[in-house]
């Protein structure tokens, strides 16, 4: 992002830029009575919460515990131990979960007590409470019920000890009490900031947004085995109101799929933001890393890491709507890429494919073999680059200091979520509605019955069905479909078994010599029904995917339990006793 929040050190804090605050010389002579009676020195404690705690692009690591792309993953390995996941923190550290919760409650504890007036409390207080609940959101969702620390507890001394070992709440009063934060929120936060310099601030939209992804997981299989009618329905009103409450603030889809990467301040989608720029060698620089990770390493500095499958290749309709295997879809498997759901040209970046980089508006992507040699310095290993939020126009040189804003929560997911919930209580009425919203501004042709594609007459678990698999095109490579796999508990029936694939595409040998200076000119549907061979290829040569059934809740590591005697292990692995289904 090209503004940004100057933070500088206050008590091992944060400010933000003012001259009453930076005129000052001797910023940690500041004390904890200045702090919750000055309005600044307190916004500079919430930027700090910000910094601390706001997520950040995707990385490859996650990406691939899914089928969006390939690489090794203890998680589909089926390798995972006790001691795997350890977001949960074992130790006393001030960025793990519990630290970052620390700095939260020791806020919300202490500004109560302060001089300021109470909108100006509520509404910084109302921040706050949005980043306790996502941390906690955080643990519950990879282990079920934690212990729910509302107030900064003493760090020394045995009976400091003592009262630091707090038992695991249930999954259930976890969750409430993540809802009851999120509703402060909600009710205290603006629907939109008047201050172009707040922009990534949380609004109550955001907040009812997010409020309303939690409940959409609560009433999921992951976590709603029995398909209880109140956990739809609570998720459905919690998803209405978000899109009620961002719809009245000017919040809906961005004209353009592909440029809303692009349109920071002010952006209509950008439901929930963190902002990033472009500064190089400034002590406030804050770059993101996926664009010079994502793009062709030899256009650049960049690492080429996040390569698509043909999994998430082959999952994209067609520009009729029908997926590619329905009867009349009109896909043609030598011709993949023709005639696709607007989406696909979009988000992957293929062999042929025309590709605006570096501000070329008329380059060609070529990853195909000759005579088994790569055309490129070095190959994709699934034959395909995500292009989805690489910008065309930054030059080659500035991509390792790219400042494009990662969105957490686009609209688009909003009404996604409310699809889905719609679904669970059987308005299937609704959720049509919001897919078919979602493919027109995709491109997708409406047909003659105006439903893009879609069957008209899907039964509740068909909608289901078609939602994870819109979400799945949507939303792909933006961190969302390791937790809809998840809480939909699809891994074994999709993945298990099985190998992700990608393809290699041969040159065949009846090509012409000069094929090479020639094949910017040459018509790509001709040469791929002409001189290329597209070969299928396993990704995961060293395993086959195997997830387990007990990692759909995580196991507390071993040294978490050892420091705290009142802690259970979850069931399913060695001792369990905490059910996380409660």
């Amino acid at each position: 992002m090209k503004k940004h929040w100057i933070i500088a050190a206050l008590l091992g804090l944060a400010l933000t830029s003012c001259e009453n605050v930076l005129d000052k010389t001797d910023l940690s002579a500041f004390n904890e009575e200045q702090v919750f009676n000055d309005t600044l020195l307190a916004k500079g404690y919430v930027d700090y919460v910000y910094d601390q705690n706001l997520p950040t692009w995707p990385t490859g690591d996650f990406l691939k515990c899914t089928d969006e792309i390939g690489g090794e993953s203890r998680f589909f390995e089926g390798t995972v131990q006790v001691n795997t996941v350890q977001d949960f923190g074992i130790g006393v550290n001030a960025t793990n979960n519990y630290g970052k919760l620390r700095s939260i409650n020791q806020f919300l504890a202490k500004l109560p007590t302060g001089g300021l007036s109470e909108d100006v409390k509520n509404r910084l207080m109302a921040q706050v409470t949005f980043f306790r609940a996502f941390r906690y959101w955080d643990l519950v969702q990879l282990y079920g019920g934690v212990p729910m620390v509302l107030a900064p507890l003493e760090g020394v001394g045995e009976e400091a000890k003592e009262e630091a070992a707090i038992p695991r709440s249930s999954t259930s009063e976890s969750v409430a009490l993540i809802v009851k934060d999120l509703d402060f929120s909600i009710a205290n936060l603006p629907g939109r900031w008047s201050n172009t310099n707040d922009w990534g601030r949380i609004t109550s939209g955001a907040a009812a947004g997010f409020k309303g992804r939690i409940l959409l997981h609560y009433a999921s299989p992951q976590h709603n085995p029995s398909d209880l009618p109140e956990r739809w329905q609570a998720a459905y009103d919690a998803n209405k109101k978000a899109m009620e409450v961002l719809s009245a603030n000017g919040f809906k889809l961005h004209s353009s799929f592909s440029d809303l990467w692009f349109q920071e301040v002010n952006n209509p989608e950008a439901v929930w933001v963190t902002c990033y720029n472009n500064k190089v060698g400034d002590q406030i620089n804050k770059n993101m890393t996926w664009d010079n990770n994502t793009r062709p390493s030899y256009l650049g500095t960049a690492g080429g890491s996040n390569q698509p499958t043909w999994e998430v290749v082959q999952a994209f309709p067609m520009k009729n709507g029908k997926n590619i295997e329905e009867k009349g879809s009109g896909y043609d498997a030598q011709l993949f890429y023709k005639n696709r759901d607007p989406r696909f040209n979009q988000t992957i970046a293929f062999n042929g494919a025309t590709w605006t980089i570096n501000g070329n508006p008329n380059y060609r992507l070529w990853t195909y073999f000759v005579n088994n040699k790569t055309i490129e310095q070095k190959a994709t290993n699934t034959g395909f680059y995500v292009r989805k939020a690489i910008d065309p126009n930054l030059a080659a040189g500035a991509v390792a200091n790219a400042g494009t804003d990662w969105i957490e929560m686009r609209y688009a997911e909003v009404m996604l979520n409310f699809a889905e919930a719609a679904c669970g209580v059987n308005r299937l009425d609704e959720a049509y509605t919001q897919l078919t919203e979602l493919r027109k501004r995709a491109g997708i042709e409406p047909g003659a019955d105006g439903y893009y594609g879609l069957n008209p007459k899907m039964t509740r678990a068909q909608m289901f069905e078609a939602i994870l698999h819109e979400r799945q095109v949507e939303l792909a490579f933006e961190g969302k479909r390791f937790y809809d796999l998840r809480r939909w508990k699809k891994f074994e029936t999709l993945l298990n078994g099985k190998s992700r694939n990608g393809v290699t595409i041969n040159l065949k040998a009846n090509a012409p010599e000069d094929f090479a200076t020639r094949r910017d000119g040459m018509n790509l549907d001709s040469v791929y029904k002409n001189y290329f061979e597209i070969v299928p290829k396993k990704l995961d040569t060293k395993f086959l995917v195997n997830w387990k059934p007990e990692y759909y809740f995580f196991a507390i590591p071993q040294q978490a339990l050892t420091n705290n005697p009142r802690l259970e292990q979850n069931i399913g692995w060695p001792s369990g006793t905490f059910d996380p289904l409660k």
